[in-house]
C-alpha cells in the first residue's frame, strides 16, 4: 500500500494551552495568597454556570470524580437503596459505570445506537418492559453528539435522569445545552477535551438539595460547605458539635486547586469559538466518509454537535484493521471508540451476573468496526485535504 512521503502530524490530542493561559497562571502564582480551593474556584464555578445556563456548578478534581460525586449525591437526594437499578450504556467511559457499582446500584446495560452513540431506543424499550423498577438512567452524550434524551424519558417517565457531558461541551439538544436536561450533569476538563484545566471537572444542577449535598460531599461531608441557610439549620440541630468541624454526610476530598480554575477561566473565553471550528472540521470529515458508502457508515446525528472526535464506523472489521494501520503509517493516531463494548472489559468480566457482550449486537459492531481520530480547532484545512486524499487512496487500493 502506498505511503505519503511526508507523514502528517495528527495526534489524538494537541496542546491547546496558550501563552495567554500561561500568563494568567504565572500572574496568579506570583500574587496569590491561597492555592487550594478558594475564590478563583468560586469565580470559575459562576462563570461556568453562566455559560451553561444552570443555577449551580461544583468544581472537582476530574470528570471521573464528578461522576462519583453526582451518583453519590443522587442516591442520597432521591432516597435510593442498595440494589436499585440504574440504566447505563454499554459504551461509555469506565468511570460512568464504576461509581454506579461502587455505590451499590445494579447496572442495567443498554445497547448503543450508532447515529448518536447513546441508547438504542428498541433495547431501552425492552429494558423498561423487563425492569419496571428502574430508578435512574445515566445518559452519556458521547463524542460531542447529543443523546435523544426526550425519547428516553418517554420510555422511562418515572426514572431520575442524570447526564455525562464529559466529551460534549457545548453540544445542544433541541436548542438546549447538554448538561441542563436532567437532575444533574458532569463535565471533564482533561487535557484532550474541548477545553482543559489539565485535570478537573464540574457537576452541574438546578436542584438546591442536590447542590447542598454535593458541596458537602466534595469536602469530606463538612457542614460548613453547605448553603448558608442549611448551615444555620445544622448548627441549631447540633449545638454540641463545633460548626466548623461538623460532618452532615459521608464524603470525599474531591476538591481541585485555584491554579486549575485560573486556567479554566482563561480557556472558557475561547470555548465557543473553538467549538465552532470543531463543527466545521466534523462537516469536512462527514463529507469525506459519505463519498465511500461501501466502506463507511455516516449516519451521525449532526445537529447540535460539538465534535469531540472524528469517528469511523467501517463496513467490516477487516476494513477497520487495514485503515487503522494505514492511517497510523501516515502519521494519524487512532484509538477505539471510547472503551469499546464495556462488557468485554476484564473488570466487568469478573463480576457475577453480568450479561454477555454478544447480547448487545449493536455495540459489538462498534467495538469490532469502529475507531476514531482526533479533532480540535488547530487542525488546518490543508490537513483535511491531505486526510481526504489518504482516504481516497486507501479506498482505491482496497477496492476488492
Amino acid at each position: 500500500m502506498s505511503m505519503k512521503e511526508n507523514k502528517l502530524d495528527w495526534p489524538l490530542m494537541k496542546d491547546c494551552i496558550t501563552a495567554e493561559d500561561k500568563s494568567a497562571m504565572i500572574k496568579f502564582i506570583e500574587t496569590a495568597g491561597r492555592f487550594t480551593n478558594g475564590p478563583m474556584v468560586k469565580k470559575f464555578e459562576q462563570e461556568w454556570s453562566d455559560w451553561l445556563g444552570c443555577k449551580y456548578s461544583v468544581y472537582v478534581s476530574s470528570g471521573s470524580t464528578a461522576n462519583t460525586l453526582l451518583v453519590a449525591a443522587m442516591k442520597e437526594r432521591c432516597g435510593f437503596n442498595e440494589g436499585d437499578k440504574v440504566v447505563v450504556p454499554c459504551m461509555t467511559w469506565v468511570t460512568n459505570i464504576s461509581p454506579v457499582m461502587q455505590l451499590g446500584f445494579e447496572p442495567i446495560f443498554c445497547d448503543i445506537d450508532s447515529s448518536t452513540f447513546s441508547f438504542d431506543i428498541d433495547n431501552l424499550k425492552k429494558i423498561a418492559k423487563e425492569h419496571p423498577d428502574i430508578k435512574a438512567v445515566f445518559v452519556s452524550h458521547l463524542f460531542g453528539i447529543a443523546a435523544d434524551i426526550d425519547s428516553y424519558k418517554e420510555i422511562l417517565p418515572d426514572a431520575v435522569f442524570i447526564e455525562d457531558v464529559c466529551e460534549s461541551h457545548g453540544a445542544t439538544y433541541k436548542g438546549k445545552k447538554c448538561g441542563t436536561l436532567s437532575l444533574g450533569s458532569t463535565f471533564s476538563f482533561y487535557f484532550g477535551h474541548h477545553m482543559t484545566t489539565v485535570e478537573g471537572g464540574f457537576v452541574c444542577t438546578n436542584d438546591d438539595e442536590l447542590y447542598n449535598l454535593m458541596k458537602m460531599k466534595r469536602s469530606h461531608g463538612m457542614a460548613r460547605e453547605a448553603l448558608p441557610e442549611m448551615y444555620d439549620k445544622y448548627q441549631k440541630e447540633h449545638p454540641n458539635i463545633h460548626p466548623m468541624f461538623m460532618f452532615m454526610t459521608d464524603g470525599y476530598n474531591l476538591r481541585s486547586m485555584e491554579i486549575n480554575a485560573v486556567l479554566g477561566s482563561s480557556q472558557l473565553l475561547r470555548l465557543d469559538a473553538n467549538n465552532d471550528q470543531r463543527r466545521i472540521n466534523f462537516g469536512k470529515f462527514i463529507g469525506t466518509v459519505k463519498k465511500y458508502p461501501k466502506y463507511f457508515e455516516s449516519d451521525y446525528q449532526v445537529e447540535g454537535n460539538s465534535s469531540f472526535c472524528l469517528p469511523f464506523i467501517c463496513k467490516t472489521a477487516d476494513i477497520k484493521q487495514r485503515l487503522e494501520k494505514y492511517l497510523s503509517d501516515n502519521g494519524i493516531e487512532t484509538r477505539p471508540l471510547c472503551s469499546g463494548n464495556l462488557l468485554r472489559q476484564p473488570f466487568l468480566q469478573r463480576v457475577d451476573g453480568m450479561p454477555a457482550p454478544e447480547d448487545f449486537p449493536l455495540v459489538e459492531k462498534l467495538h469490532e468496526q469502529g475507531f476514531f481520530i482526533g479533532n480540535n480547532h488547530l487542525i488546518t484545512h490543508k490537513e483535511f485535504i491531505a486526510l481526504d486524499k489518504l482516504i481516497n487512496t486507501f479506498v482505491r487500493e482496497n477496492n476488492d
